[in-house]
């Protein structure tokens, strides 16, 4: 077994959204008791300061409904307009029959009446399993484009770092964004904590470009880096770069690796696509299949984590 193998990252995207509802406690008991390294999930914050779980800044209308039963208008309330009680009188546990996200992932068993938890309450489901070695990498939602939608990063920044401290979980904690900003203050402010930088190149909405700063690269051009990435995270401060698998090349791989930069590759929900990361050299792979990214890691000889069964 090499040193590699070993270091392995096994992400379960979102506690493994195709699998159980996303984000939520019972998909994160699930990945524990399947086994995987690292739960990976995205935080907002409350207009109360609550630190809550969820891929979206606000009430997602392809999963919550409300008292009734009915499924919540577009766009959806952002976290920063709604208290936590209010938060929680939502249900998150089936998506809206007939929507893209219910087409994407058919297989998803619904568990009507789970609400958004916290990341409290996240913390105190890995204690009750008894699981000493599992990593948390929790992205910060904020959209530069959109700062009406969530707390601005420094008081972002400060409520969820306040969260880890109070719970003791600092060394057991990445932070992801593709807010470049988010990632600088936690560097300061809390600089045993590894950063994660997400990227994505394709597509309709790319976070980066390789001639230019964005609004999300808090001022950083990857051409003053010799139009690198990994370069440009590197003098970002950065430990990890998380692109989008499909931006991803063996030779970007191993820019990064001699840059000392970790790869963690979102989100390869494909085993054909796994096996190719891996060949690659990723130190990662981020999956709404955990269960198959296990299958395949260990076809490749890669150490895989193991369970430590807990009910939600």
């Amino acid at each position: 077994m090499t040193g590699q193998a070993m270091a392995f990252d096994l992400e379960a995207h979102r506690g493994g959204r195709a699998l159980l509802p996303e984000n939520t406690l019972p998909a994160f008991a699930n990945a524990l008791s399947m086994g995987v390294d690292t739960l990976e999930l995205d935080v907002g914050v409350t207009a109360d300061g609550e630190v809550v779980v969820s891929h979206e800044r606000g009430l997602n209308p392809d999963l919550a409904r409300d008292a009734n039963g009915a499924y919540v208008a577009a766009p959806g309330t952002p976290f920063v307009k709604l208290r936590l009680a209010d938060v929680r009188s939502y249900d998150v546990g089936q998506i809206r029959p007939d929507s893209a996200y219910a087409k994407q992932f058919p297989d998803q068993r619904a568990l009507p009446g789970t609400r958004i938890p916290t990341l409290k309450e996240l913390f105190a489901l890995v204690r009750k399993s008894g699981n000493e070695r599992v990593r948390f990498n929790i992205e910060t939602k904020i959209d530069p484009d959109h700062p009406e939608e969530s707390l601005e990063p420094q008081a972002f920044v400060a409520k969820l770092l306040g969260v880890i401290e109070d719970e003791k979980f600092s060394d057991r904690v990445m932070i992801q964004s593709f807010d470049w900003r988010t990632l600088l203050l936690v560097q300061r402010q809390a600089p045993t904590i590894p950063t994660v930088y997400l990227t994505i190149q394709r597509g309709s909405a790319p976070s980066v470009t390789l001639d230019k700063a964005t609004s999300w690269t808090a001022g950083f051009n990857p051409a003053d880096h010799g139009g690198s990435l990994p370069r440009t995270i590197k003098a970002a401060g950065g430990a990890v770069w998380s692109p989008y698998f499909g931006d991803v090349t063996a030779a970007l791989v191993a820019d990064a690796h001699t840059q000392g930069l970790r790869v963690v590759v979102w989100t390869v929900n494909k085993p054909d696509d796994m096996a190719r990361m891996i060949e690659f050299g990723v130190d990662g792979i981020i999956s709404d299949r955990p269960d198959l990214l296990r299958q395949v890691a260990g076809e490749k000889g890669i150490a895989l984590p193991e369970g430590t069964p807990v009910q939600p």
